[in-house]
This record gives C-alpha cells, structure tokens and sequence, in this order.
C-alpha cells in the first residue's frame, strides 16, 4: 500500500531516507525457489474509473469528497488500465520473477454481487495472460482496501456478516477465471491496520469513528466497537474464501492462498517490566489480532481479557472452520518502532487504549544503553526480527515480504538512498532464511508511481518513475530499478551505480 503517510499518522513515527553503500550478497544467495518481484494495487494504478463498467469503490467516494491532502484522486493515477502491455514488458525488461496486484471487485462484479463484467473478466485476463507469456509469476489480492460502494452503502460492508457471503462469491469468480494462472491469492490486504484506519481514527473510508479518536470529526461510528466487528468478519471473510479455494480448487491449481498484515518491528522504550510487557502487548494486538485465529483459532488471551465484551467470540464451529485457514502469512514491512507502557497522546485515536501501551518514535533512539538501534525508520534488523518472531510465534509458516519500499517527495531518478534501502532490507531478509525463516518472496513496493492511498502524488515510492503531468503518462526508470535489474538478471547487488548508468530517458510513453 506504500504506507509511509498512514504511518506518521498511526504511530508518529519520525522518517528519513536510508544511506549506505551497496550490500554484498548476490541473487543466488537465497534459495531457488524464492522469488522476486514488485507489486501495485487496482485502485492505485488502474485509473479508468469511470470506464467499461466499473462502478464506484469505496475510494472513489472518499477521494472525491476531497480528504486526500493534496485533494487527488485516483481516476486516472498511472493509468495502469490502458497501459498494462507496456507496463508487463518493462517488468520483464526489469526481470522481475512475480508481480503482486488487486482484482477491483467494482470492475469485476460492478454490483457487488451477481453478474460478472465482461470488460473487466477480458482486462484482468489480458493482463494475466501477457504476465505468462513473459514469465513473470502471478500473485493476486482479491481485497486491496477498495470495496464496492454499493456494499457500503447497502449493509455496511464489513461491518456486516453479510459480507462474508458476497466475498465468498467474488473470491469464486475469481479463482473460477483465473486461478489456473495464480501462483499466489492473498485474501484482504493488512486488514489489522486498514480496519483501524477505517473504523477507528477514520484516515480511510467509510471513515467511521467516535469523538474523541477521529483524526477529524466525526459523524458515525464508534472506535471502540466496530473495529473489532469489522475484523471479525473479515476472519470470517477469509476463512470461508480459503475453505472455498481448498474444497473445489487447490488441488487442481496447484496455488497457495493466505492474508498480508501490516508488519513492523516494536522495540521496548526500556528494559523495564512494564515496557518490556507493552511491547508483548503490542505484538498480541497488532499480530495475533489476526494471526492467532487463523493459526490457533481464536483471539490472544490479552485481546479477551483487555477489551472485553467487545470483542466477538468465536463460536466452536467458526473457530473450526478459521483455525488452519492459511498456506502462507504475507507481510507488509517498512519500519520499526519504539513501545513504552506509559501514556502518551497523540492528538489522534489512541488506539492503544485498550493495549495500555505507546509508541514513540526517534531519530536518536531510547535512553543511552538500552541497546536499540538508533534509527527506527530505517531499520533492515527489524524485518530480520520480525521474521524470526512469525517463525517462533507461529509455527514457521512460508511468509512473503509482500511490500517493502521507501517513499520520498523527491520526484528525480537518482534515488540512491532508495537503493540503498531495498538492499538493506533484501540482506536482512536473506540473514532470517539463513536463520531458519521460511521466507519464500519479496516484492518491492512499488514497480512505478501510483496514487498513494494517504499522501496521493506527494510520494513516489516507485522503481519507475510516472510523470503524472503528462496525459499519457510517460514512465521512466529510476537508478533503483536498474539496480534491481542488474541484481535479478547479473547476479549482483552493485549493478548500475556508477554515475555513467544514471538513467534520464524516457523508457516508456
């Protein structure tokens, strides 16, 4: 999702670019079977809203209303809709060895539910199909944040049981139509931070919250209440599409299916007791918020204890039914972060109010000896860390590091600190399988420019530069996408950082 401006707003957290020479570690390092790639998401790059069918997302609604920053939308964005062929050959000019998108469920079932878009069934087969005929691996989320308007509108959407049903449907259009192409599904993309964005301090839509925890005021919902709903079915969501894709599909497909959560590393504040405990806290309400059900089938013990009634239960059977309901944990990773169990507002939703915990974050670390890295937003030894905790915590299941990418407002193509960081989060990823992680992928957030779902067009985080000024949308390769070139076709990570590989044209218009 490329969350560098959801994050400030989370958990205030301090940013700034990575720096350091190249790495020392080649593509063969890691295992055969591991694979590299980039992704993007359906709202974010397809542009054509309006077009062939497609009926409002959630998105558009709120887009429109004007609660981007910089009042931009994603009408248009790179205009990844007409312009997908293009795109696909400069994927395959990059070498990349998967590629990870969105179905629009709005293009695909404009309804929500029933008849099937021709226009949209033909755009997404096109699109797989030239991603075969280049080689290049398939790796869909069939929720990307951007649910059906008329799903909102009509029930709530996943404030609904109701959902559960319709997503179910969706989801077997999908592996229906395409899944004999499919490498990998993801279900719903980071809903443990996405819910809260929606349900909590209203930064996504339906943008819900209650006074006093709306990062702007609010006019329906309740913070203390609903997110918790919303996630449950969503689980529910999940489970059912995973039971699905098992009992008619898997064996014939050969896929693998699971969910992304947003990922980042917590260190304690101190060493004392009561940072060290929020910090457990923190994982348990952010991780296991979502983990443990799928894995042991229910909520952690903290989560019960702490919010109480509010928190649905699980029946016998749903806990069943959800309990194992996943072949791999997909992961969403670009910083770490301090944790101290004290108060600590932060003029939005505290959303640890039911963990009792703070986040903090520093450009100078915590206290002098208390042995954390001094730098938590640019941090490789935190996906390390948190790989090996997935591995401890949940039984070593295969995980991808499905986004990893740095943002900036910088909107040149010598993005050497990008570089720099992508490598030093690549190492720290080959370090955690040398360590017994089942790490099986890591795709780069993003292959180009798309509207970001927080800060529109005021970051790139792409390996191609998009020039959205331009109506037909010319892209051009930064020096990182060279870079990742050179290391996925040469075998090398100090491919093109000479100053004579600097690249200025344009590669694509």
């Amino acid at each position: 999702m490329g969350a560098t401006a959801f994050f400030y707003l989370l958990l205030s957290l301090w940013v700034h670019d990575a720096t350091g020479a190249a790495l020392g570690f080649t593509r063969s390092d890691f295992p055969q079977e591991f694979v590299f790639g980039a992704g993007t998401s359906a709202y974010q790059y397809e542009g054509a809203v309006a077009e062939d069918g497609r009926s409002p997302s959630s998105w558009d609604t709120f887009t429109h209303a004007g609660k981007i920053p910089d009042k931009s939308t994603g009408d248009v964005t790179a205009d990844g809709y007409h312009k997908y062929m293009e795109d696909v050959n400069l994927m395959s000019e990059t070498g990349l060895e998967a590629y990870r998108f969105s179905i629009s469920w709005s293009r695909l079932i404009p309804n929500g539910r029933g008849a099937v878009n021709p226009k949209g069934l033909e755009y997404y087969n096109n699109l797989i199909h030239e991603l075969v005929n280049h080689g290049i691996q398939v790796h869909i989320t069939l929720h990307h944040l951007d649910l059906p308007r008329i799903l909102e509108d009509e029930y709530g959407g996943w404030l609904s049981p109701r959902i559960i049903e319709d997503f179910t449907a969706y989801a077997d259009v999908c592996f229906r139509e395409f899944g004999d192409r499919v490498a990998t599904w993801t279900t719903v993309n980071q809903p443990n931070i996405g819910i809260v964005a929606s349900y909590d301090i209203a930064i996504f839509p339906p943008a819900r919250c209650s006074d006093p925890f709306g990062a702007t005021k609010c006019t329906a919902g309740d913070s203390s209440v609903e997110p918790y709903i919303a996630a449950h079915n969503t689980l529910m969501a999940h489970a059912s599409v995973v039971s699905l894709y098992r009992r008619k599909y898997q064996a014939m497909q050969k896929g693998v299916i699971g969910i992304s959560i947003y990922s980042f590393w917590s260190y304690p504040w101190t060493n004392s007791t009561v940072d060290l405990d929020a910090t457990r806290r923190c994982k348990d309400f952010y991780f296991g918020w979502i983990l443990d059900p799928l894995v042991f089938g229910d909520y952690p013990q903290v989560m019960k204890k702490n919010v109480g009634s509010r928190l649905p239960p699980f029946t016998e059977v749903q806990s069943e039914l959800i309990k194992g309901s996943l072949d791999f944990i997909g992961i969403n990773h670009y910083y770490s972060l301090y944790v101290n169990g004290r108060p600590f507002k932060t003029g939005v939703r505290d959303y640890f109010a039911d963990i009792s915990v703070s986040t903090r974050g520093s450009r100078t670390g915590p206290p002098a000896g208390q042995g954390a890295p001094a730098n938590v937003s640019s941090d490789p030894k935190g996906l390390q860390l948190q790989l090996e905790y997935l591995k401890e915590t949940y039984g070593n299941l295969p995980v991808y590091v499905q986004e990893n990418g740095m943002g900036s407002a910088d909107d040149g193509l010598d993005d050497t600190e990008r570089v720099s960081y992508l490598s030093s989060y690549m190492e720290s990823t080959l370090n955690a399988i040398r360590n017994g992680a089942n790490v099986r992928g890591y795709l780069v957030w993003a292959f180009m420019d798309v509207f970001e779902l927080l800060s529109g067009y005021q970051s790139r985080y792409g390996l191609y530069r998009v020039d959205f000024a331009d109506g037909s949308r010319p892209r051009q390769a930064r020096l990182s996408a060279r870079w990742y070139s050179g290391f996925l076709k040469h075998n090398r990570t100090t491919a093109l950082l000479e100053t004579n590989a600097r690249v200025t044209t344009t590669v694509s218009s």
